[in-house]
């Protein structure tokens, strides 16, 4: 059997692999993927993208920096610092910033990427939420992306407390407090975690090993495992005309998402670069080396840990109690383990609830419109809110010290905030949605105002209507209106009382929340009876003796008789 020789370089390359892995007809069909074009999916590539630059920026920078917390004096350019004990962690940042060619420019890259990198995964995750591309068959991959989510915020935490300096070492001491107010065990963990007393000798080799090792390796395994879902379960598309849980509207792989993926991603690789040649961050040559001692006002994390420093700062701090002879420190517990624990409880937990009070088991591809789904929508906004509060709350020195507030206000408005801001945000954002379902309704039913008036010539007076087109339609009419769960009677008809049915009795009435207040989208038939009411025939009876409101004798247009008359 003879083969044909492949012509080039590079094609025999290939017919050499594909002989020997037969990957050609993976990579064909892979090839022929078809993804939607719409800009909110960009936002998973920009995550992707920035992680791309937080490891080629990370390798430079693990070459220089020294993870050793043993004290050596500093004789480098920085003058404020000549002479001081400090880190070998400390010293090798100052280093990398002042001595080492291009030093400065990725440790500013590597910090912005690691922003970027939360920030794009923060939205993408509320555009998954916001449109329900949970759902199924996509619960799991929600989940992949929800510890992407928190080892996200693992990476950014250990990275940003390797340099050694006061503001990560503050960052440290909070997390030391943290572990200590856990019971009975948290003085153990508190030693076992920093190697001794705190600050210990060791955290600084240990941050350093799950910052470069651990959690690159794991967010590397589940970055591959999120793509792998997106492949087989293939892509999720905004509605439309012609777009069904049965197809997929867009562009191959190949070779036009390809070209449009590699351009994109040196857009974003270029716009990191610019704002770390442009914008400096963490100078800890301005803070110094740790010490344990000065905390000053401005000490505040990254964006993304902002919430965790507002919810400490809120508690109050007389919330101790002594049980056993152990301290129960809720002041701690409370800000740093339940509430996030609840923020993070219902981002994992929430598309198994939906799906519990819908018992909806089709798979769904076709993403919702936030309007159509007004609790999930308003959920999402409330739970949002909390965090801008949290996070608000984190800089409330800042706050204060800017708009020469008092601290005290200010941390009692957010106090109360936090407590009725989200809930008055779940019900503005409901209502919203359900007014603008109406005006959906409105618009199906009856079309677009065009603020022209017409007069019969009996005096009355009827607004015409331009009607919506079939696509305005069809993304207004197919989506599914969820009603609250209907089940079985408390005892059958024997008189036994059926088992199960108080876990079905507040899986009703938790769908009755959900879905008791909603609007039904038109069906058919009231279409049919919308575009058949006798004012058409009123327009076409009367159109020549019509006149337009304040002009002269003009007739109704052919377009005005096919028009939806509303009268006045």
């Amino acid at each position: 059997m003879s083969t044909t020789q492949a012509q080039g370089p590079l094609a025999g390359a290939a017919d050499y692999l594909d002989q020997r892995t037969g990957i050609a007809s993976v990579v064909k069909g892979f090839a022929r993927k078809i993804f939607p074009d719409h800009w909110s999916f960009l936002l998973g590539e920009i995550a992707l993208y920035s992680f791309v630059v937080l490891i080629i920026s990370g390798v430079f920078l693990t070459m220089f920096f020294v993870p050793s917390m043993g004290l050596v004096e500093y004789t480098g350019p920085v003058s404020t610092m000549s002479g001081q004990l400090v880190s070998e962690a400390f010293n090798s940042t100052l280093r990398l910033s002042f001595e080492v060619r291009g030093g400065l420019l990725m440790r500013q890259i590597h910090h912005w990427a690691a922003l970027l990198f939360m920030a794009a995964i923060v939205t993408h995750m509320m555009r998954v939420f916001f449109t329900g591309a949970f759902r199924k068959p996509r619960e799991l991959n929600w989940m992949v992306g929800f510890i992407l989510m928190i080892l996200g915020l693992a990476a950014g935490f250990t990275g940003y407390s390797l340099p050694d300096d006061v503001l990560s070492g503050n960052g440290l001491r909070i997390t030391d407090g943290v572990i200590k107010a856990i019971p009975v065990i948290g003085a153990y963990m508190s030693y076992f975690v920093f190697g001794g007393e705190f600050p210990g000798g060791d955290i600084i080799p240990r941050l350093f090993t799950i910052h470069i090792l651990v959690v690159p390796a794991l967010i590397l395994a589940l970055v591959g495992l999120h793509l792998l879902f997106v492949v087989v379960h293939k892509h999720t598309q905004y509605p439309g005309g012609g777009r069904t849980d049965k197809n997929v509207v867009g562009f191959p792989l190949f070779p036009i998402y390809v070209a449009k993926a590699g351009g994109f991603f040196f857009i974003v690789f270029g716009v990191i670069a610019l704002m770390g040649a442009t914008m400096a961050i963490n100078n800890v040559w301005n803070y110094g080396p740790y010490d344990p001692s000065p905390v000053g006002a401005g000490a505040q994390p990254d964006w993304y840990m902002l919430f965790l420093e507002g919810s400490l700062r809120l508690m109050p701090g007389q919330a101790e109690f002594v049980i056993g002879g152990y301290t129960l420190s809720l002041n701690v517990l409370i800000p740093a383990v339940v509430i996030p624990g609840i923020l993070f409880t219902f981002l994992a937990v929430y598309p198994f609830l939906e799906s519990a009070v819908t018992k909806d088991k089709r798979e769904h591809h076709v993403l919702d419109r936030p309007r159509n789904v007004p609790v999930r929508t308003g959920l999402g906004v409330g739970f949002l809110t909390a965090f801008i509060i949290l996070a608000l709350a984190g800089s409330n020195d800042l706050i204060a010290t800017h708009f020469s507030l008092s601290i005290n206000s200010i941390t009692w408005v957010f106090r109360i905030g936090f407590f009725v801001a989200p809930v008055l945000a779940f019900w503005i954002t409901k209502r919203i949605c359900i007014g603008l379902q109406r005006k959906d309704r409105e618009l199906v039913l009856h079309g677009h105002e065009t603020g022209r008036i017409v007069r019969f010539a009996d005096g009355e007076y009827i607004e015409v209507h331009k009607p919506i087109n079939d696509q305005e339609r069809w993304l207004r009419v197919s989506y599914d209106a969820h009603k609250p769960l209907e089940i079985e009677p408390r005892e059958d008809s024997r008189g036994v009382r059926r088992k199960g049915f108080k876990q079905d009795a507040r899986l009703q009435k938790l769908s009755r929340f959900f879905y008791e207040d909603r609007v039904e989208p038109v069906t058919p038939t009231e279409l049919a009876a919308a575009h058949s009411h006798g004012e058409h025939d009123q327009i076409d009876a009367h159109a020549p003796a019509a006149q337009l409101a304040g002009g002269s004798g003009a007739s109704v247009s052919d377009h005005d008789a096919d028009s939806h008359g509303h009268q006045h």
